[in-house]
């Protein structure tokens, strides 16, 4: 674990700059006066026999903005939380039932813009999974890991497209198993395995 936790600690104190879903869409243009949501997410390692794993959800089926994707736990700031780490425990608790005592922050990295008007931090953390998972049923559809390895591997990633509000967008996909994990999730996933590679102490 302490390996890990060095190298984790080494990845969250690097220097980067913000993505965005629109980093492979250089025609973009955004405006300079856009207001957006702060939001905290967490990239929850898990280290354990069979190796170190992240812990991702499903999010419903039945949700009117991304259903059915695949995201990690985490929201929108909201008045009770004192920061966006505060946000993405509180969220990770409610969605997954990892109970926040069992979450180990690390540091967070640079901030990743959203098509939806978002300012998603991601929050670096080691955790204790609970002896099984509580999802939230309005939200989630299921809690799922993935193994660390998969992700820091940047062959496992490629770049698709589709039509979105009738312009093509590029986006960054790393599939796993029956997971198509792709768009914020991915990009924010790719920027830990760049951070992670240029790791040569």
């Amino acid at each position: 674990m302490t390996d890990l936790r060095d190298r984790l600690v080494r990845a969250a104190t690097r220097t980067d700059r913000p993505s965005s879903d629109f980093d492979l869409n250089p025609s973009v243009v955004l405006p300079e006066n856009r207001k957006l949501r702060a939001a905290g997410v967490l990239i929850g390692v898990i280290e354990g026999g069979g190796g170190a794993r992240v812990l991702l959800t499903k999010r419903s089926s039945a949700l009117k903005h991304h259903p059915g994707q695949i995201a990690f736990p985490g929201g929108k700031v909201d008045p009770v939380d004192a920061d966006v780490v505060a946000a993405a425990i509180r969220e990770t608790h409610e969605e997954t039932g990892v109970p926040p005592e069992t979450i180990e922050v690390i540091g967070t990295l640079a901030p990743h813009e959203t098509v939806t008007g978002f300012q998603v931090t991601p929050v670096l953390a080691l955790l204790t999974p609970p002896s099984a998972y509580r999802r939230e049923a309005g939200e989630v559809d299921e809690v799922f890991e993935v193994p660390l390895a998969h992700l820091l591997d940047a062959r496992n990633y490629s770049v698709q497209s589709r039509l979105w509000r009738g312009q093509s967008r590029s986006y960054f996909t790393v599939p796993w198993g029956p997971y198509y994990i792709w768009g914020a999730t991915a990009r924010i996933l790719r920027g830990l395995a760049d951070r992670m590679a240029d790791d040569t102490t």
